[in-house]
């Protein structure tokens, strides 16, 4: 369940904003490789609520999922994976959104 805080998508080609649409829907390849699951929300999914934005666990708390290897390694590889930082891919929305104009038809 998406965390009610939780910013709205920002729409394809925006930066990403931590709405954690795209994980909440499927875990990317890197999160399908160390949790184990292809369908449904990312295990590695992180919910910040001093940030009130979701994060992937494998760059905030990468010891969690994967001890054995050095975190800077699995961030580095992560970051890469998911494309963090970058502009936003997944062409989703939210269940209970809102239409930006209501009646605008």
């Amino acid at each position: 369940m998406i965390q009610p805080l939780a910013p709205a998508h920002p729409g394809v080609g925006q930066p990403c904003n931590g709405c954690g649409l795209c994980c909440l829907w499927k875990p990317c390849p890197v999160g399908v490789v160390i949790t184990r699951k292809t369908l449904g929300p990312c295990r590695a999914l992180d919910w910040s609520a001093e940030q009130a934005v979701y994060r992937c666990g494998l760059l905030t708390s990468p010891h969690t999922f994967v001890p054995w290897l050095p975190q800077a390694v699995v961030r580095r590889v992560a970051r890469r994976w998911i494309a963090a930082d970058t502009r936003c891919d997944a062409n989703l929305e939210r269940a209970d959104s809102k239409p930006e104009n209501p009646g605008s038809d």
